[in-house]
This record gives structure tokens, sequence and C-alpha cells, in this order.
């Protein structure tokens, strides 16, 4: 059965306003055009709530218990980094089974929203003191006064390509209301950003403006999305020179064909550099309204990072190796010793089979003739690697995961940094590596589509 129109209030307060003056029912269905059983329930509700406005539902019982509800505010009150995959699991040990969605609207009844932390600059007593003497004094100052103010700064801005293509699988098409823009119109933006992914929506709304269609940003973004296009940052690639590209791909057609018990037994190796406050991570936070700027919800931020540290460190299918901390500037003899120390150990340690191929990329220390000639003397099988060829190296996905969960902890100075990452490091799953080299190929078949 079809759902009928809800009455309007006046039509509710009209058959109050019948009733009391003493006609029936049925004269009052009449009068209205109502039936005779929707003028009896709205009276009964007025004889007894003396309302007619529609009262509060019950609804399906909530799955968080006021307690449950009490100790997950609790939680992210104290710490408001915690994530929702967190208190799904708190709520799981305690007997409640929940999903995140329901995490969330449970936190959103209690005025608690998730959001991105605001990034503010790590304030020492003397800045907090010298930035409040600094309020004080400016408190009272006229609107005159700071519109006669040339505010001045220096910014850096890196250009980044916004538009990436990628294949999926498409809703099937609904009836709804009718596309803004037209196929034809459909086929023009597409083709816009097919030659240029760097163009914006305002330039696709304002070439659809000229054409007499007015659509909005939004419009655009699900029309192309429709179109398997979606907007994505910019990946960040080496510059290559037509040499690069031509060893590169000839490495992949070489190698495209290699069976997987062969990328088992390579070793991996590389350096990152790990930044104290870098910004390693996106992180959200829990907060009320106009809260962005309480300590717990922001990250805070010095100039060059606060401080870094340099690792060398390889893995293998079977699991992670060493990871050691580069204390000094590394040049070839300090690099010959790390090798000396810790590649074999961690070839022992993996369990390689016999044969097993050492991996680096070209840096100058690691081509250098010393350095060749001291692997050559130790009968290590080094794989021929392309140079500005990071992307091919699984190792950079550890580096990304390693970067992510120290985030996570904040270390606060460089001592801890290091105690963290060498923790995290230890904790990485001979799974991801597994599934790191199993999943290769792809990488290989990537370069080759893409030459």
């Amino acid at each position: 059965m079809a759902k009928t129109k809800e009455l309007s209030k006046d039509t509710r307060n009209k058959i109050v306003d019948l009733h009391q003056v003493g006609k029936t029912e049925s004269a009052i269905g009449k009068q209205l055009g109502l039936k005779k059983s929707t003028v009896g329930a709205i009276i009964r509700k007025w004889k007894t709530y003396k309302t007619t406005d529609n009262l509060p539902r019950s609804g399906a019982p909530r799955k968080i218990s006021p307690r449950g509800v009490k100790m997950i505010t609790r939680t992210v009150s104290k710490n408001p980094r915690t994530t929702r995959g967190d208190l799904v699991n708190d709520l799981q040990r305690a007997g409640t089974k929940v999903t995140k969605p329901t995490i969330s609207n449970t936190l959103r009844r209690q005025g608690l929203k998730s959001c991105s932390a605001r990034r503010v600059p790590l304030l020492k007593p003397v800045h907090v003191q010298a930035r409040l003497k600094f309020a004080r004094e400016h408190l009272d100052d006229p609107d005159e006064d700071w519109e006669n103010v040339i505010w001045s700064d220096e910014t850096k801005i890196e250009l980044i390509r916004k538009w990436k293509t990628y294949k999926t699988t498409d809703n099937l098409p609904r009836s709804g209301a009718p596309r803004k823009i037209s196929p034809r119109g459909v086929k023009m933006i597409t083709r816009t950003v097919s030659k240029n992914p760097r163009t914006t929506r305002g330039d696709l709304v304002n070439d659809l403006q000229r054409a007499g269609t007015k659509v909005t940003k939004p419009t655009i973004s699900n029309t192309l999305r429709r179109q398997g296009l979606k907007s994505c940052s910019a990946r960040r690639v080496p510059l290559l020179k037509p040499v690069h590209v031509q060893a590169r791909l000839k490495f992949a057609r070489e190698h495209l064909d290699d069976p997987d018990e062969d990328w088992e037994n390579v070793i991996w190796s590389d350096e990152t550099k790990i930044e104290l406050f870098g910004k390693n991570s996106t992180r959200r936070v829990w907060r009320t309204k106009n809260a962005e700027l309480h300590p717990k919800n922001t990250i805070p931020t010095v100039k060059h990072g606060g401080g870094n540290i340099m690792l060398w460190g390889c893995f293998s299918a079977k699991g992670p190796g060493r990871l050691i901390r580069v204390k000094e500037r590394m040049n070839g003899a300090m690099y010959r010793e790390i090798l000396s120390e810790n590649l074999l150990p961690s070839a022992r340690a993996l369990k390689m089979k016999r044969g097993w191929v050492f991996q680096h990329d070209n840096d100058p220390k690691h081509t250098a003739r010393a350095t060749k000639e001291w692997l050559r003397k130790k009968h290590f099988k080094v794989l021929e690697w392309p140079s500005q060829s990071p992307d091919l190296n699984p190792i950079e996905n550890l580096w990304r995961e390693l970067k992510v969960h120290v985030a996570q902890r904040q270390p606060q100075n460089i001592t801890a940094l290091e105690e963290i990452c060498m923790e995290e490091w230890a904790k990485i799953p001979a799974t991801v590596c597994e599934n790191l080299v199993k999943t290769y190929r792809k990488h290989l078949t990537s370069v080759i589509a893409n030459k």
C-alpha cells in the first residue's frame, strides 16, 4: 500500500477546532475531505497528549548502551586521535559489536565530529608569553588601524598533477532526475581532462557555461566519476630523461616473465629519512565545534621538520631484515661497513636460499668502484638496477607504512623517534613483505604500459 501524505499542521489544528465546537468525526471528515479513521486518530492524539505535533518515535534500539557511549566519549576526550577502529575493538572486548558508521553517529550525537587536526607551530613558554602580550596590547585597537596594515609572508608552491585516469566498475544508471549535462557536454569535458588532466573543475564549469549549461563543481565531479575519472593527488615520480625511460623499459621486459621464486630470493634495500614533526601522515581527531586550536586537537610543526634521522634497511619476501640508523653523513666507506655488519646477518636471519640476490639503487656510494669490488670479493649477486627508479623498489611501500605508524605514536625527541622506528619495523608482518614481492610483476607491467 502506498504511503499517504502527512496532514499539514493547519489541517490537524482545524480538526481539533471543529471537534471542540461539537462536530462529529464523520461531519469533520466530510467537510475536510478526510477519512473518518484519520480524523479519529488526530482527535485521540490531541486528547491524550494535548498536541497534534509529531511525537518522538522509539525507532530501533541503540546498539551502544549509555555506559558504552560514556566509555567511548571519555576515550576520545582523553585522546582525540583515537580511530574508529580502536573504538570498535574496545566495544567488542566489552561485548558490543558495532560498525564504524555507528561509532561516528554516536559521537556526533555527543557533539564530537571527526576533523583533520590543525597544524600549528610548536610553542615554547617564551612564545606563549609573547603571543599573549601581543594579543593583550592590540585587543582594543580600532578596525581602522588594522585596515592600515600591509601583511606579508613567504610561501612555497609546488606544482602537482591533479588528475589521474583509472579503471573502475560503474554503478548501473538510474532514472532519477534528468542529467544537467547533455551527452555532448559529457564528451566535451571528458575530452578536455583527457588532454589536460590538470584542468580544474572551475575551468570545466566555465567551459560549460559558455556552451549554455550552468552547473556546479560537484556536478562536474559526479559526471566525470561516472566516466571512470576521479580527482586524485598526482603521484610524485623522478624526472625521467629518455635514457632513463629506455633503461626502465629494458629492465621491465627482461624480468617480466621471471618466476615468483626468483623475486622471493631477492633482498631489497634502501635508505630513507624520517622527520620528527614531518608530515608523515594525515591525522584526524575527534573534537567539538570551535575546538580546533585546543592543544589536543593540533599537530605541532617546527621549521625544517624539527630534526630527522637517516635509516638503512632491507627486507625480502620472508620478512623485514635489519634496520639501522646512519648517524653521520654516509660515504662509500660507511656504506660498505653497513653492508658488512648487516647484510649477511639479515640474509641468515631471513633464511635466504643459496644464490640469493642483493638489490640496491644507483646512488654514487653504491656504484663506486670500491663498493663494486667489495661486493665482488664477497661473492654477492647484485641485481642490475635502472637509474631513477625508486618506484620499482617495493621497500618504498614499507617506508611509507613505517612513517605512518611512527607518526601515530608522536615521538617528542630524536631518541624516541629512533626507538619507535626500530619497534615499528620489527612489528611489520612477514605476510606484508610476501604480498609486496608477490605483486611485483604489476610494477613491471605498469612500466611497459606507460612507456
